[in-house]
């Protein structure tokens, strides 16, 4: 690792990032960032990676899951806990579906990028460059608005640094305790609509009375008012995520002090370009999204780059295909990744192959779809005999309108109600926590499947 540098990503061929105009303020903000604390430690980074390394094996199972992209003006204590709440009741029942311990990791404190799939957008006629996240320029439609700005690289650790600050609060200061945790949900399961998740909720109620009655109280009972949890985001403005790179005195290893976990998205993980230069030289877990155009021969040569001593944990995949397409694409991939006999920790994310633009104009995400490519990814390493090692959606503890369906059915008509997002619609929280009780079914079925291999 020594001939790698963290300024290397300079010298590779760049995409989706800022052309910023003033040079000399872009240099002022670096050198500002780069006195800055790191956001996360080193030692932070390695007990995530060891969680990871257990999802891949199937002795833990991951839970990703916040915002497409965090924002300057929505940004409130409320918010980050109302996400937080939510997070940890999905965990919950995952727990209980999966018996095995939930890593949680929040897209937060970090997310504040945006890749494009054009450059520039039209509205009336009049053609401005696209918004490309609070964190490089603004969402209205001006051209003022639209210029990247690096002074927001300066805001954006600012709220990411309040917001990790309050999730470590929350995380350690009793309101994780599993059994608060389980009361809200419990109030989720009492709707008519909701009845059916009820038998669940009941099962692990008599789990909780069951620790209860043996004693599991009080001190004895820490871990069940505490919870690790950690922070991620896709590594898109490479000025940022360098300035916040530290050098780990322990061992001698570079960390992005950016956010415990980073990820390098379907539109930048060239082989040869900047952002996988980046992240291959890091000791934080790195995520690789895999979409429906990575070819068997560049995820090889990917693995090999961004895990080249094949350490467990190290490289999370995360699968992106669309409903009806998981098995055109992921038997290939995961014969890709055996061939070569790499470690690496298999996540779904439904989201970003089912977006579609509505009737009334918005972009959504139907849940069925979402619900859909769940269980296609589950079906796929079912049928491969390979480990499905966690799921990671976009989503929100708010009460918005942007995804259609789930059981408090949210029609086309609703989406104009709570539209709140500035880029992808995200599952607002009873979605969420629908989708966890069915996450969960798949793995009590997949365990199910397990025990009956291991007798016949």
């Amino acid at each position: 690792m020594t001939e790698w540098q963290k300024s290397n990503w300079r010298q590779k061929p760049r995409v989706q990032m800022p052309e910023y105009t003033d040079p000399t303020a872009l240099n002022a903000v670096e050198e500002q960032l780069a006195k800055y604390p790191p956001l996360v430690f080193a030692g932070e980074a390695r007990k995530l990676k060891a969680a990871l390394g257990a999802a891949g094996r199937g002795e833990a199972f991951l839970l990703q899951g916040g915002d497409c992209a965090e924002s300057f003006e929505q940004f409130s204590a409320d918010a980050i806990r109302d996400t937080f709440k939510v997070m940890l009741q999905m965990a919950m029942v995952l727990t209980y579906g999966a018996k095995v311990p939930v890593v949680k990791v929040g897209r937060m404190a970090g997310q504040f990028a945006k890749p494009r799939s054009a450059p520039t957008e039209v509205l009336d006629g009049v053609e401005l460059p696209s918004y490309r996240g609070d964190i490089i320029n603004e969402l209205a439609f001006t051209p003022q608005a639209r210029i990247p700005d690096p002074r927001k690289m300066l805001q954006a650790y600012t709220q990411a640094a309040a917001t990790l600050n309050l999730l470590r609060a929350f995380s350690t200061g009793g309101y994780a305790d599993v059994h608060q945790v389980h009361q809200w949900t419990l109030g989720f399961t009492q709707g008519e609509e909701t009845s059916k998740y009820r038998e669940m909720a009941g099962r692990i109620t008599d789990t909780l009375d069951f620790m209860k009655a043996a004693g599991v109280t009080g001190r004895q009972a820490h871990t069940l008012q505490s919870v690790d949890f950690y922070v991620s985001h896709e590594s898109l403005l490479l000025e940022y995520e360098e300035a916040l790179t530290r050098l780990d005195s322990t061992s001698d290893q570079w960390l992005a002090g950016s956010g415990h976990m980073i990820w390098i998205g379907d539109r930048t993980r060239q082989p040869d370009g900047a952002h996988v230069e980046f992240a291959r030289g890091v000791i934080n877990p790195v995520g690789l999204k895999c979409g429906p155009t990575t070819t068997a021969e560049d995820l090889k040569v990917l693995m090999n780059k961004l895990n080249p001593t094949n350490e467990e944990g190290k490289l999370t995949l995360i699968a992106r295909f669309g409903a009806g397409k998981v098995a055109d694409h992921l038997p290939r991939l995961i014969k890709a990744v055996q061939e070569e006999g790499a470690n690496v920790t298999w996540v779904c994310d439904p989201m970003h192959g089912n977006t579609i633009k509505s009737a009334t104009g918005y972009k959504t995400r139907p849940f069925n779809s979402v619900l859909g490519e769940v269980q296609d990814f589950f079906a796929v390493h079912n049928a491969e005999g390979t480990i499905p090692g966690g799921v990671h959606f976009e989503m929100t503890g708010l009460d918005v309108t942007e995804c259609t369906g789930g059981v408090r059915a949210v029609t086309e008509e609703d989406l104009s109600d709570r539209y709140h997002t500035a880029c992808d619609p995200r599952l607002n929280a009873n979605q969420s926590l629908e989708l966890a009780f069915l996450v969960a079914e798949e793995l009590t079925k997949r365990r199910g499947q397990g025990a009956m291999t291991a007798v016949s």
